[in-house]
């Protein structure tokens, strides 16, 4: 029997972030760019009821409430992101998440550098 999997995601939503592993990042704060998308059985009576699917508007609270506060990583962002989602949502199937960091500090020329999670069930 065929499935239907609807799928919802957010794409380079931007924060003004104070994370990185110096002290300096972490006062300074860096521009970042985080993609996330959520994959969920299409089980939906009716598709003009919101309660049937997921909010963006919540998904976007869920990575600005993990962006906003200091950090070191972006892999412990990224993984609040995924805990908060399997926390909130017992359907999800699938979830991908990546964070790029614009500029990091190390130097070189580099124009970002990228952290991703993906889960399976």
């Amino acid at each position: 029997m065929a499935q239907i999997t609807q799928k919802i995601a957010l794409e380079n939503v931007r924060f003004f972030s104070p994370i990185g592993y110096y002290e300096e990042e972490q006062l300074l704060g860096n521009e970042f760019f985080v993609n996330v998308s959520v994959s969920f059985p299409f089980k939906n009576p009716d598709s003009e009821d919101i309660s049937n699917t997921l909010n963006y508007e919540d998904l976007y609270r869920i990575l600005s409430e993990v962006m906003s506060p200091r950090r070191k990583l972006l892999e412990s962002a990224a993984e609040d992101i995924l805990n908060k989602l399997l926390e909130g949502y017992a359907d999800i199937e699938q979830i991908a998440i990546s964070i790029k960091k614009m500029n990091p500090p190390f130097g070189g020329d580099l124009a970002s550098s990228v952290v991703s999670l993906d889960f399976q069930r």
